[in-house]
């Protein structure tokens, strides 16, 4: 009988595989004791097996030899499945030396399963950020990551290159922001004091030491809802527009912070020893300088303070 070569049917090579009960001690086992290896469980009438395993491949690829991935049919075989308590699919784990190593449940995003193999290649020694470019590679994944909202995965990720390199100013920055997404923010606070003297000043210090007096001035400020009643009620009260804006760019939305506190500067440039615009900097300051928020910002208060 001719094996099920899973969604997409590709051509067999040295990193992308199907096994069976009998061939998992070798194409599994013994083989995660030279490079990491993805098992992914699948089924053929799974749907999100079929958008997952694609991504696989892709990532395994890029990967170029450092991790192989071999796919198992559980339908057909379904004993290596049971043994693992493996009761949902698509499942996904990572083998390291004969042992399970890390796993996911469920069709993730290609910018997850990138950080995930950088994980398991980071746990089973084969990834070391060692290099400037493995570096980069973990950076850019860990930021990927952080974007679609796994904060856990972050950490996890920038956590790995201060194991390596306790003194990585972006991998300090990086953690403390993955801990403040979480909203974490004594953590977040911990973090910062790893900061090697001397770096204080870092921009991507600075960056995240704002981000955290916000967090904490937001949550002082009254809930969105009631500040918003009170400046549709009396459109001239800054403070509650003021507080408004921090509330709202705590929630993410920069857009309706900045329309607030552009109109307190429109309204009354000097009110609260220029408080309006001083909150903006920082605003800038904590989104960083290439944020299109920042960008936009920026432009639209110059226009205000030189018109």
């Amino acid at each position: 009988m001719l094996l099920n070569q899973g969604p997409g049917a590709p051509a067999k090579d040295d990193l992308v595989a199907e096994t069976t009960t009998q061939g998992f001690m070798k194409d599994v086992i013994e083989e995660s004791k030279q490079r990491p290896v993805l098992v992914d469980f699948w089924a053929p009438w799974c749907g999100p097996c079929k958008s997952l395993t694609p991504i696989l491949e892709k990532a395994v690829r890029a990967a170029k030899g450092k991790v192989k991935l071999v796919k198992m049919n559980i339908d057909d075989h379904p004993q290596i499945p049971g043994q693992l308590g493996i009761q949902s699919i698509p499942t996904v784990f990572a083998f390291s030396n004969g042992q399970p190593l890390d796993g996911f449940l469920g069709a993730l995003p290609e910018t997850q399963v990138n950080a995930f193999i950088e994980r398991v290649l980071g746990k089973a020694g084969g990834a070391a950020p060692d290099t400037g470019a493995d570096i980069a590679e973990i950076f850019k994944a860990a930021e990927g990551v952080l974007a679609e909202g796994d904060a856990a995965g972050a950490a996890e990720l920038f956590a790995g290159v201060l194991a390596e390199d306790p003194e990585n100013i972006r991998a300090i920055a990086g953690l403390a922001r993955a801990h403040l997404a979480a909203g974490n923010i004594e953590p977040a606070r911990q973090t910062l004091g790893l900061v090697p003297k001397g770096k204080e000043s870092d921009a991507a210090v600075s960056a995240v030491r704002a981000a955290l007096e916000l967090a904490a001035q937001a949550a002082s400020v009254g809930d969105v809802a009631s500040l918003e009643a009170k400046v549709a009620a009396n459109p001239a009260d800054h403070q509650a527009r003021f507080d408004l804006a921090i509330a709202l760019n705590a929630k993410g939305q920069r857009s309706a912070a900045l329309d607030h506190l552009l109109e307190i500067v429109r309204r009354d440039r000097k009110w609260n020893d220029d408080g309006a615009r001083k909150q903006l900097v920082q605003f800038f300051e904590a989104w960083g300088p290439t944020d299109e928020k920042t960008v936009e910002g920026r432009r639209r208060l110059s226009s205000l303070l030189f018109a």
